[in-house]
């Protein structure tokens, strides 16, 4: 039977006019935790659909913490085998 692991996220979002930012927090199960932040902002002809800005901040703060999955991963790939890996990302 295999080991199921969980991570939580935590995201958060802030409203400021036409601008929504997005701050993001994973905590993996060896405690370590990442932060990501993304940002949106509406242009002035578009109808205010305050949803759409955070699905879009949300999204670019989840590529952020992404991205230091990836380089976070590679460099324990590193360290154990003793060469340099590259993330495809």
């Amino acid at each position: 039977m295999q080991t199921l692991v969980g991570w939580h996220i935590e995201m958060e979002f802030q409203e400021d006019g036409d601008r929504t930012r997005a701050a993001a927090m994973v905590r993996l199960g060896d405690g370590t935790e990442m932060r990501g932040h993304g940002n949106a902002q509406r242009h002035h002809s578009d109808p205010e659909q305050l949803r759409v800005g955070e699905e879009i901040a949300g999204a670019r703060a989840l590529m952020d913490i992404a991205s230091q999955l990836l380089q976070k991963a590679h460099t324990e790939i590193d360290e154990a085998s003793g060469r340099t890996s590259r993330p495809l990302m």
